[in-house]
């Protein structure tokens, strides 16, 4: 388990979850010097919810057919951990983000247009 120490609090990181690595380079072309971009497929892999609290935000591709399943994610950060750390959805069908918001996902952006948001995220969350 991390400690959640203030200088821990203050890396600018955030989680990506996918298992797309043709996104995930994309992605990583996009992340400025000073910025840590975590990949996984699983949030056991981040740590327990001290751990996850230290990220800025979460990246969550909802078109991952393998590794893991989107709407358990949402669940289980937002009830076991109960942390609010922003969510941000890319991709999935209609009926896959109606569930995602039910289950307190924040924002929605199609596949070709998170790589073109993530500067926006970083700045926002750059404090």
């Amino acid at each position: 388990m991390a400690e959640p120490t203030i200088a821990k609090r203050r890396e600018r990181r955030f989680i990506l979850l996918t298992s797309d690595t043709a996104i995930e380079a994309r992605l990583r072309g996009e992340v400025p010097q000073g910025w840590e971009m975590v990949v996984a497929q699983d949030l056991e892999e981040i740590g327990d919810w001290s751990d996850i609290l230290l990220y800025r935000f979460m990246l969550l591709d909802l078109d991952a057919t393998e590794g893991f399943d989107p709407v358990e994610v949402i669940r289980d950060l937002r009830t076991r951990h109960m942390l609010q750390i922003a969510v941000f959805c890319f991709g999935g069908d209609p009926g896959l983000r109606d569930e995602m918001r039910l289950n307190r996902a924040d924002r929605f952006f199609e596949r070709d247009e998170i790589a073109e948001r993530l500067g926006s995220f970083l700045q926002q969350y750059g404090w």
